[in-house]
């Protein structure tokens, strides 16, 4: 195990950072960029992982409005684009301004039957 003295100074400040302190510092901004930050940290093995994501949207947060951090938050968390790179991505080709796609119900029917189809009735149980 290393000795925290014998990290640098940068690695010796991240030791005192939780996953809470960062999910508090989003939900200054709001409580959508509060589940993206939350979603960064579940989604690593490690949630320090996470961190420099997190830190590279806070930093954005000083070039957008909070409105727009949290409209390309929840962009973000409807789409599955929970990334740093995403998040700059909408930002900056102000994706977060249009409205958000609405969730598509499949109205489509079935396939019809076909011969190339084969489907459990094809098998009689020996995987033949």
């Amino acid at each position: 195990m290393t000795n925290p003295e014998h990290r640098p100074k940068s690695h010796q400040a991240h030791l005192e950072w939780t996953p809470l302190r960062m999910v508090n510092w989003a939900r200054a901004i709001g409580p959508n960029t509060a589940r993206l930050f939350e979603r960064i940290l579940e989604d690593k093995p490690h949630p320090e992982m996470g961190y420099r994501a997190c830190l590279g949207i806070i930093r954005l947060a000083d070039e957008y409005t909070p409105a727009r951090m949290e409209s390309a938050a929840q962009l973000a968390l409807a789409t599955g684009a929970c990334r740093y790179q995403s998040i700059k991505s909408i930002l900056k080709n102000s994706l977060d301004l249009a409205p958000l796609p609405k969730a598509e119900t499949p109205t489509a029917a079935p396939p019809p039957p076909h011969d190339n189809i084969r489907g459990a009735e094809y098998f009689d149980g020996e995987g033949r």
